[in-house]
């Protein structure tokens, strides 16, 4: 029999295509499992949200899929729950955070596969520039730092504010955690509108933007332009992911990296996590071999690989361990601490994609005057997303 696997292409050319990953990895699990064969089908990330819709409505269904969520394929029940398809010694690999932020309703049905975290990065010439002898902790100090650094050092921007329409969920959601507040609650309503981020969203703009410490519209920012600034030293400071520090050193930028600076010490550290997960369809009831292939999958070896070919971070125990015991990964230490305790998007309401658009779209006007507003809109919005998706 032949299982059928779509997955995300996490490469920027032929060369580093994830197809190769997966056609070595299925390769290898064809030879370990005689009478199992795996068709592999790598699609970039723009497409397979609509690639595997249109295999479902045809009736083509895969069997498993790797992508960024999971939550409308359970709503249509359609996958199998982790139970069915993973062993036990694989689900107790999983680190605990990731499996708790698989759950919908109580029950895991996302796999995770990948994952990324934010800290807190900062360029070491510029600190020195400025007589700025460590990165702050709290707001406070990295508003003093700020302005330290527009007086100091001309033709920078102090702090990078990426609130535009690229990843604007990303950034809105560091900032609400690190002023005691969230996007949504612990059981996934969302309280977007909620007094400590109506806080945290007036004191960015009274501290940041209205002073020039950041760009002058945060919400045409994009994750990318900010990135490619602090490659070029023209950003000083900013919430970063491990691909920007390997792009950082490729630069020839020196930068240190800490947690990321709270509203005050009484806030909980800011520890955040974005993860892209692994699906089982219960379609083609081929659950004995894909549990064969996912427990492969998941295999130290396997997940390893993967996690250093893309400079990701890993959703497994014993991979967390090897890489953090591995001193070539040691400017990744700040990442790694973060993922067993990561807070994550609400990645089990199905309403969430919804959202988390309405999010990139939006977010940037709550740093303008009137952004109590945006906030209660996109609150009203979200609710009424998630009113619907649980009639429907």
């Amino acid at each position: 029999m032949t299982l059928s696997l779509v997955a995300a292409d996490y490469g920027t050319n032929d060369s580093n295509s994830s197809s190769n990953y997966w056609n070595k990895l299925a390769k290898d699990f064809e030879a370990a499992n005689s009478g199992i064969k795996v068709h592999v089908d790598v699609v970039p990330w723009s497409d397979i949200d609509k690639h595997v819709a249109d295999l479902i409505a045809k009736g083509d269904t895969p069997d498993v899929v790797q992508t960024g969520g999971f939550a409308d394929q359970v709503a249509a029940d359609r996958l199998y729950p982790v139970g069915d398809v993973l062993s036990m010694e694989a689900q107790a690999n999983l680190l605990d955070s990731f499996n708790k932020a698989g759950q919908v309703l109580g029950s895991q049905y996302g796999i995770p596969f990948i994952s990324s975290s934010r800290v807190f990065v900062y360029n070491k010439a510029i600190f020195q520039k400025a007589g700025i002898s460590a990165p702050p902790t709290t707001w406070e100090e990295l508003r003093k730092d700020a302005e330290l650094i527009k007086t100091k050092v001309p033709n920078v921007i102090p702090y990078a504010l990426p609130l535009g329409p690229e990843e604007a969920q990303a950034e809105s959601m560091i900032w609400t955690m690190s002023g005691g507040g969230a996007l949504s609650d612990s059981v996934g309503n969302y309280t977007i509108d909620s007094q400590q981020n109506r806080d945290t969203f007036k004191w960015l703009r009274t501290n940041l933007v209205d002073k020039g410490l950041t760009y002058p519209d945060p919400g045409e920012v994009d994750r990318k332009t900010a990135f490619t600034a602090f490659t070029k030293g023209e950003v000083a400071m900013l919430n970063g992911h491990p691909a920007l520090l390997k792009d950082a050193a490729a630069a020839g930028i020196e930068y240190g990296t800490a947690a990321v600076p709270r509203k005050s010490a009484d806030v909980k550290d800011v520890s955040f996590g974005v993860a892209d997960w692994l699906m089982a369809f219960k379609a083609n009831g081929h659950r004995a071999e894909i549990k064969k292939f996912l427990n492969f999958t998941l295999s130290k070896q396997n997940t390893l690989e993967f996690d250093e070919e893309y400079n990701m971070l890993p959703v497994t125990q014993d991979t967390l361990e090897d890489m953090s015991e591995n001193p070539q990964h040691q400017d990744l230490t700040q990442f790694l601490q973060n993922l067993p305790n990561a807070n994550f998007y609400p990645y089990g309401a199905p309403s969430w994609d919804k959202v988390s658009s309405l999010i990139k779209k939006q977010m940037g006007g709550a740093v303008k005057s009137g952004g109590d507003q945006v906030l209660s809109d996109l609150q009203a919005t979200a609710a009424s997303e998630a009113s619907k998706s649980r009639q429907g």
